[in-house]
């Protein structure tokens, strides 16, 4: 038999959505087999993400678990339906190359409703230029092969392609000043990149706001932090860099915590006009 996939975030979070369901009425993994009519070892291979579970089976399991929350629960069904009938995806085409956390990353773009982004030092991924991109894997550790960096690259612009679609997420980048200042490649690269991001926050659903270094302290200044919007307040989803991949969090208190960080963040920053006017500025300090 071949070998089964890992499970991806998306997969994942369905399962720890169920046991969020299963826990809130306190009942064991025991206790909820019981009532499904299944068996412990089912139950937690769902929750955990290992096994898939069909739309049906959401239903069944919600209505089981007293859950009142209809919006809640079709938007869990979606996600099962969508793993059940998915194809290959485009991600999939660079597993070789890319990490599974960059994968996961690509996914949830993919379905998300809304992006709230928080930039310190590096452009918004979804934003960034095809050369400004590839100066900055190439300070990547381990060093990346020609190969492996033209892949990244093309990766990352195929992200990109999600501000494309018909019905694109909506997008608030908030940009602190050090990014639009720190300069990877030549300065012909730096500038083609502010060119290409002013002209990315002319799309309708893009909107930058820069946050300048006159603006002082802000919260979690030391990170880069993406706000993923579900389609329902629960399946929000937070996403953090760290030096080997993506880090992913959905816990209440830690979607509270980044939203109100976020929230904090933008009262700081320049107005999306203001912001322009800025962006232009530096560009031409270039």
């Amino acid at each position: 038999m071949p070998a089964r996939k890992p499970p991806t975030e998306r997969q994942r979070r369905l399962g720890a959505e169920l046991r969020k369901m299963r826990e809130h009425v306190g009942l064991s993994l025991t206790e909820a087999a019981a009532i499904h009519r299944t068996d412990r070892t089912t139950v937690s291979n769902i929750e955990s993400g290992r096994f898939g579970v069909s739309t049906d089976r959401v239903r069944v399991w919600a209505a089981n678990y007293t859950c009142p929350d209809a919006d809640y629960v079709d938007a869990l069904a979606e996600m099962a339906r969508e793993r059940r009938t998915s194809t290959t995806e485009w991600w999939d085409e660079y597993r070789d190359v890319v990490v599974a956390g960059l994968l996961d990353l690509a996914e949830m773009e993919h379905h998300a409703v809304a992006l709230q982004a928080v930039q310190i030092t590096h452009m918004p991924g979804l934003l960034q230029h095809e050369d400004y991109a590839r100066a900055l894997f190439a300070e990547a550790m381990p060093p990346l092969t020609p190969d492996g960096l033209d892949r990244m690259v093309a990766f990352r612009v195929a992200r990109s392609r999600v501000l494309d679609r018909s019905q694109p997420p909506e997008c608030t980048f908030i940009i602190h000043e050090a990014a639009l200042r720190m300069r990877f490649g030549s300065k012909q690269t730096s500038k083609r990149q502010l060119d290409h991001l002013l002209k990315q926050s002319e799309r309708e659903q893009v909107t930058v706001r820069v946050l300048p270094f006159a603006a002082g302290g802000f919260p979690h200044a030391g990170s880069s932090t993406l706000y993923v919007r579900g389609p329902v307040a629960q399946l929000d989803t937070v996403q953090i860099d760290i030096p080997t991949g993506a880090v992913f969090l959905h816990a209440e208190s830690h979607l509270a915590n980044y939203r109100a960080m976020v929230d904090r963040t933008g009262q700081r920053a320049l107005s999306p006009e203001r912001s322009r006017d800025f962006i232009h500025d530096v560009a031409q300090q270039l």
